[in-house]
């Protein structure tokens, strides 16, 4: 029987995952859950599990911080978010799993399927440190700031504030969330390299849009992506697949 704890800081997710644990799952007991990170670092360290769900974005301390907080780290990792499919790449490239919200019963049994065979096999990811080095790296350089030179100035911009970036030649406008839009008088390709591509995405050969900010997908012609400020953003049939795939729409 493989010993798990729960932590998510809202208790209606913690209910709704343990009860598809319960129901599901004759391979897992929940023998604790956790809606205070602090709390729940404490708890890990003392009950050593063998496996813990844990969410992400979580108010004081997220995720990645309780893990560097731990000392107990030899269980596997479950990672519940409601992160888009890009932001999750960093959890697959380094073979972690994790479960989109609202958690699907087929993907949570799948999930601990893993689990059983990387013990069995003894070849389970226990080690959290490597891991774990792996991610916050991967996190520090997605939230680098990209320099953009305006007239005699660089302005450093954290990507999180970027909404898209469109192309006009050899210049290119990028467009912030606060309204502000500078005009660079460099290529988007120059541009699209300085972009973490777990958040960034070429839809048109003209734009990139920040897929974490697409609050819709229109799907008539090629497509269009509608975001966070109802700007409309055209789909190019080279590129419809691919962000479909992405966004899970069939």
């Amino acid at each position: 029987m493989i010993k798990a704890i729960i932590i998510d800081d809202e208790q209606l997710a913690i209910e709704s995952l343990q009860w598809e644990i319960e129901n599901f799952s004759t391979d897992v007991k929940i023998i604790e859950t956790f809606t205070n990170p602090k709390e729940a670092i404490s708890g890990i360290n003392y009950l050593k599990p063998d496996l813990v769900f844990l969410d992400i974005e979580m108010p004081e301390i997220d995720g990645f911080q309780l893990l560097q907080l731990l000392d107990y780290k030899n269980f596997d990792l479950i990672i519940t978010t409601a992160y888009n499919q890009y932001a999750i790449q960093a959890f697959k490239a380094n073979a972690i799993d994790y479960l989109l919200k609202p958690v699907d019963p087929d993907d949570l049994l799948q999930a601990i399927d893993r689990v059983k065979t990387r013990q069995t096999n003894n070849t389970s990811t226990k080690n959290i440190e490597n891991v774990l080095n792996k991610l916050v790296q991967k996190e520090m350089e997605d939230n680098r700031k990209i320099p953009i030179s305006v007239g005699n100035k660089i302005i450093l911009v954290e990507p999180a504030q970027i909404l898209y970036l469109k192309s006009d030649g050899s210049y290119t406008s990028v467009f912030l969330k606060d309204g502000e839009e500078y005009l660079v008088s460099k290529s988007i390709k120059f541009l699209e390299e300085l972009l973490p591509k777990s958040h960034f995405f070429r839809i048109h050969k003209s734009y990139i849009v920040n897929v974490n900010e697409i609050i819709e997908f229109l799907k008539h012609g090629n497509g269009e992506v509608v975001l966070s400020n109802n700007k409309i953003i055209p789909v190019s049939r080279r590129h419809r697949q691919s962000i479909l795939e992405a966004l899970h729409i069939s």
